[in-house]
């Protein structure tokens, strides 16, 4: 059993393709019209091109509710991570990313968290030096 395909809910799939793609660095793999809405997903240049994730449109009531409570709640909808986070979050910010943390230390890693335009917050991760 592998990860192949996870999805983060939207509430706009073409503000979040130019936000996944344009800010976070993420490459464009699929963009299929279906109906209403895309079956748009990314993947990472640095990682394996068989994961996938899904910009999925937050379409259904009990989702929109669900990704609100999240948000609301501080609880970041998914985690990426990163190989130099002080890096990333110096070069996003230049961007105009709203942080909603700096980068901290949080025992094994170092974390931040942003709010990707879209009704999520997302974490950036990456593993805190040896001997921190």
């Amino acid at each position: 059993m592998k990860i192949q395909l996870t999805s983060v809910m939207v509430d706009d799939q073409q503000k979040a393709l130019a936000f996944y793609t344009n800010i976070l660095g993420f490459v464009k793999r699929a963009d299929i019209p279906m109906g209403e809405y895309r079956w748009i997903t990314v993947v990472s240049p640095d990682g394996s091109k068989s994961v996938e994730l899904l910009l999925e449109p937050n379409a259904h009531p009990a989702a929109k509710t669900f990704q609100k409570a999240m948000y609301d709640a501080g609880v970041p909808a998914s985690m990426f991570a990163v190989s130099d986070l002080q890096q990333e979050y110096k070069r996003m910010k230049i961007l105009g990313v709203a942080f909603r943390s700096a980068p901290t230390a949080m025992g094994p890693v170092i974390a931040a968290v942003l709010d990707d335009t879209c009704g999520n917050l997302i974490q950036l991760y990456q593993e805190a030096p040896q001997g921190a």
